[in-house]
This record gives structure tokens, C-alpha cells and sequence, in this order.
């Protein structure tokens, strides 16, 4: 593949590699150095790439994959947590603007807590792949996605608060 065509492909798929790292990584600066490693990996990957999945389903499955090794990565040799980014910006929309970002920021939290097979499951369903889709690129079952994506569901209720 031809560096324009590879840049192409990430810009197609940017959006989907920065939600997946996101899912991994809370900090911004570390979350860029793991997106750099995503596309790294993708670019050494892809001659590899067969076709029996979709091109999407074969990027998603290097970008958990590169994910999973930064969080291995990131226990065996654990930093010292960033502070949080500045207070949010007095501009902002009207309060309900503000209580959706809350939520949603909550949310992304549970499922960054979630254990990591829950976590590549979850990610992945919430970018709209199916089951099928999702046991191709974690390589599992179909029945095991659905086993994973109720158990992730009881769990993100528990943190949330929400009655299972």
C-alpha cells in the first residue's frame, strides 16, 4: 500500500481509531502516542490483510489489539496519573449541554473501569458492529460477544447506578 492510500485510510477511519483509543487511554497526550502506535501497527499489519473481514472490522481489530498491549504496557509499568484537563470552558452550551457531557464522560469512565475483554466487546458494539463483526475482530464466538456484551451491561448498570 502506497503512503497516500494509507493516509487515506486513517482519515477514513480516524474517527472509529480515536473512539477505540479513547477506550483505553483517559489522558490526551498518551491517548496521541497510542493512536501513533495504532497506525504503526496498521501500516505493518496490513499486507497481512487477507479480506475474509471487512477492511473496518480488520482496522478495529489491530487498534483493540495495539489498546490491549498499552494497557498491559501501562500495569507493568505504571506512571503517575495526569490531572484532569482545566476546569471546562465558561462558554459552553446551556446547562443541559453540560449534564449530557456529565453523563457521557461518566459513562466513558465505566467502560474504561470494565475488565478488558468486556471493554473490546463493548467498544466495538457501541461503533455499531454486529456480533458477527465483533467476534471476527476479537476472534470468538458470536455467543461469547453476546455473553460478554450482557455481562458489560450488568456491570456499567452496577457502576452507574441503574437498577440490573
Amino acid at each position: 500500500m502506497r503512503e497516500g492510500e494509507f493516509a487515506a485510510l486513517l482519515h477514513e477511519h480516524a474517527g472509529l481509531l480515536s473512539r477505540i483509543a479513547a477506550s483505553y487511554e483517559a489522558d490526551p497526550s498518551l491517548r496521541d502516542d497510542l493512536l501513533q502506535d495504532v497506525a504503526l501497527a496498521l501500516w505493518k499489519a496490513l499486507p497481512a490483510w487477507r479480506g475474509d473481514a471487512s477492511l473496518k472490522t480488520f482496522v478495529a481489530r489491530v487498534a483493540h489489539n495495539r489498546g490491549a498491549s498499552h494497557v498491559i504496557g501501562r500495569t507493568r509499568h505504571p506512571r503517575a496519573q495526569a490531572l484532569d484537563e482545566a476546569l471546562a470552558d465558561p462558554t459552553r452550551g446551556p446547562e443541559s449541554h453540560a449534564q449530557l457531557e456529565q453523563k457521557r464522560l461518566r459513562l466513558q469512565d465505566a467502560v474504561r473501569a470494565l475488565p478488558l475483554n468486556l471493554r473490546q466487546t463493548v467498544t466495538l458494539a457501541l461503533e455499531g458492529f454486529s456480533q458477527q463483526d465483533i467476534a471476527a475482530a476479537l476472534g470468538i464466538s458470536a455467543n461469547n460477544v453476546a455473553v460478554r456484551l450482557n455481562r458489560a451491561r450488568k456491570a456499567l448498570k452496577t457502576v452507574l447506578g441503574e437498577p440490573a
